[in-house]
């Protein structure tokens, strides 16, 4: 179990628009900004609200596949960019696929408890439009094993959660499980529209039920999955600072605009090895697990959470891998309303991976950064009211097929 020896905090969250198709604003064939642009607009509104670069002492930015996306490498030595306060620092990139923000967020929750730096500056970002979508699918399938690519679908990833999805159908039940998935594509666009950073915040379709009820057409993409089922291809950064209490002090932040790290879990699966139980994320229920033990809570203590909704199908079992819901029983727990904002345990308040977007290597720090807005009241539209009896967030960056996972546990600071 991990043991906190010191108290860690995160505060000054910042996200730059999740951008890609469903924003009005973009469009394939006209110039948009690129890597250093995102990483300066969220370095600098984060640096903003904690007094400067003079207050950090390391920076660290997750990244996922810019050598391929944008032909650049190296991307610690773009951290300075940001601000020249930060040149001669130590910075750091790290990199785990779609869990790169979330091995970040760790890398500068480590440093803080090793003593090493009193402010972290965490930093993950993506930029995926620029190459057409096969050959981005094709990038992307890196994240899993490549020697499973030839004989694996031409939609890689869309394809792996396919197969999770058959499976579970053939298992619990194809109907009760298509319907909690066309759910929790709703509550995804709902809760996006709240969101003004969110891809899909224009979204005005009228009936997002029938939308996420599509019927998948394995001709044209896969047999168990829809595109309504897929998170999109996004462009964005997010940012956010990590604190001990020197470094609040330092900043001049209140511990009432901060958020405390109370326990997290991180964990690795095989990368060549198939799952054992394609109805189960196990990796994920595995380092959730070492995340609530470490906060010396349980699942019933939790009241947000923003989960690595990279498809439907993952949300739906998502519920059953942090044990809100039993195996079988997470289309349920969607269908019964208790991941809906309104719920027991609202899930991915701004939108999560198929609403709000997924900048891959930004993900985690997103989810930082929503759950230290919700925590500390500065969601804005998207503010929900949170129980005094579960006053608890937990976030999980998934990278590759569950085979890569940070999960975090949050509550105010006091």
């Amino acid at each position: 179990m991990i043991t906190l020896r010191r108290k860690v905090y995160m505060t000054a969250g910042f996200n730059t628009v999740s951008m890609g198709s469903g924003r009005k604003e973009f469009h394939p064939k006209k110039p948009r900004p690129g890597l250093e642009d995102y990483i300066k607009e969220a370095g600098k509104g984060t640096l903003s609200k904690i007094g400067g670069a003079r207050n950090v002492d390391e920076g660290v930015i997750g990244n996922f596949m810019a050598a391929r996306f944008n032909n650049q490498g190296n991307l610690a030595a773009l951290i300075p960019s940001i601000d020249e306060g930060l040149k001669w620092k130590p910075c750091t990139r790290v990199e785990g696929a779609c869990c790169s923000g979330g091995l970040a967020l760790a890398s500068g929750i480590k440093s803080i408890l090793a003593e090493t730096a009193e402010v972290v500056l965490a930093l993950g970002v993506e930029v995926q439009n620029t190459v057409k979508a096969v050959y981005g699918a094709d990038i992307l399938s890196t994240a899993g094993w490549r020697k499973d690519r030839k004989a694996g679908h031409a939609h890689y990833f869309p394809g792996k959660f396919s197969d999770r999805a058959g499976a579970y159908y053939a298992k619990h039940g194809r109907d009760k499980t298509r319907s909690a998935m066309a759910r929790w594509y709703r509550n995804a666009i709902e809760n996006a529209r709240l969101c003004p950073t969110a891809q899909e915040h224009q979204n005005n379709q009228k009936d997002l039920d029938a939308m996420g009820m599509t019927e998948p057409n394995p001709r044209s993409f896969v047999e168990h999955l829809s595109v309504y089922d897929c998170s999109k291809v996004s462009d964005g950064a997010s940012a956010i600072a990590i604190m001990s209490e020197e470094g609040l002090k330092r900043a001049g932040i209140a511990k009432s605009d901060a958020v405390e790290v109370v326990g997290f879990g991180q964990v690795e699966a095989d990368l060549t090895v198939p799952p054992e139980d394609p109805t189960r994320l196990e990796t994920t229920a595995r380092a959730v697990e070492a995340a609530l033990r470490s906060a010396g809570i349980r699942a019933s203590d939790l009241g947000t959470v923003e989960t690595h909704d990279c498809f439907t199908i993952a949300g739906v079992l998502a519920t059953e891998a942090i044990g809100l819901a039993k195996p079988g029983e997470g289309p349920d727990f969607v269908l019964a309303g208790e991941t809906s904002r309104a719920g027991k345990v609202p899930f991915n308040t701004t939108g999560g991976l198929v609403g709000w977007g997924h900048p891959t290597g930004a993900t985690g720090v997103h989810q930082a950064v929503t759950l230290w807005e919700q925590l500390t009241g500065k969601a804005g539209s998207a503010q929900i009211k949170l129980s005094p009896e579960r006053p608890y967030g937990l976030s999980i960056n998934m990278g590759g097929d569950d085979k890569t996972v940070v999960a975090i546990v949050y509550r105010k600071a006091a």
